[in-house]
């Protein structure tokens, strides 16, 4: 039996990929601030299960206790392969960092870094004690590999979760554990982020204009384009590079 566990399953890129999931036979746990009935429509349509988890990422005893009710539903003796999806992700605050509110930047890092890093770590460490396989995934950005006006916050969380991955999935290989951990970058999506990004003032954001030209120009990936590509990668197990960046432009 095989387990997903996503965040961010209410809407967008987190849908699609909780979607491609259940139809490929995985049982889909979904991490957001709301449920979705038509995710766990789809899963009975494809004879698996789709279960709905409250949690606030932003809390670290929140994210904690989660992982408790999840691993006692997940980990039994007919687990095989285990897949963590971190998806979930804030843009905000986009400005020059001398204005940001630290409040604001804390939460930023807590939701886009800390999150992220606390599953995985908790759901490698599970499944290494029970010998359940696990392929963990977290959402990346091409913003991780450049500094962009106004994306202080952004591209410095995305970039501290490429590095994390890569050196997670070091220490995997070194402990021998079987477990691979990797990075996905979805580029340029037709989501509500993206509503957001276009919406936001050139003060604060010097490159709006480049965004909007994105939409106009239909440029925007849909989501489950690009969730199907990560679907693959993960069906295909044997060939996932531990610790890798994939990026989807090697795909399209």
């Amino acid at each position: 039996m095989k387990y997903a566990i996503i965040t961010g399953t209410s809407r967008g890129l987190g849908e699609s990929i909780a979607k491609y999931l259940l139809e490929s036979g995985i049982h889909v746990i979904g991490i957001a601030r709301t449920d979705s009935t038509e995710l766990a429509n789809y899963a009975k349509s494809n004879n698996v299960t789709f279960t709905h988890f409250t949690c606030d990422l932003s809390n670290v005893v929140e994210i904690e206790n989660t992982f408790e009710k999840i691993k006692n539903e997940v980990f039994t003796d007919n687990l095989t392969t285990l897949y963590l999806v971190n998806n979930a992700a804030v843009l905000d605050p986009i400005d020059p960092s001398m204005i940001i509110k630290s409040n604001d930047l804390a939460y930023h890092m807590q939701v886009n870094s800390i999150a992220p890093m606390v599953l995985t770590n908790l759901f490698l460490k599970e499944s290494t004690e029970t010998e359940v396989t696990m392929i963990g995934v977290t959402i990346t950005s091409g913003a991780a590999e450049r500094p962009i006006y106004g994306w202080s916050a952004y591209c410095s969380s995305k970039a501290s979760i490429n590095r994390y991955t890569e050196t997670v999935a070091l220490e995997q290989e070194e402990l021998k554990t079987g477990n691979k951990v990797i990075a996905f970058s979805p580029g340029i999506m037709d989501t509500e982020m993206q509503e957001k990004i276009r919406s936001t003032s050139k003060q604060s954001f010097i490159d709006v204009n480049t965004f909007i030209a994105y939409k106009k120009d239909n440029k925007l990936k849909g989501t489950d384009a690009v969730a199907g590509i990560l679907v693959d990668i993960l069906n295909d197990e044997g060939s996932i590079e531990n610790g890798k960046i994939y990026n989807v432009s090697d795909y399209f």
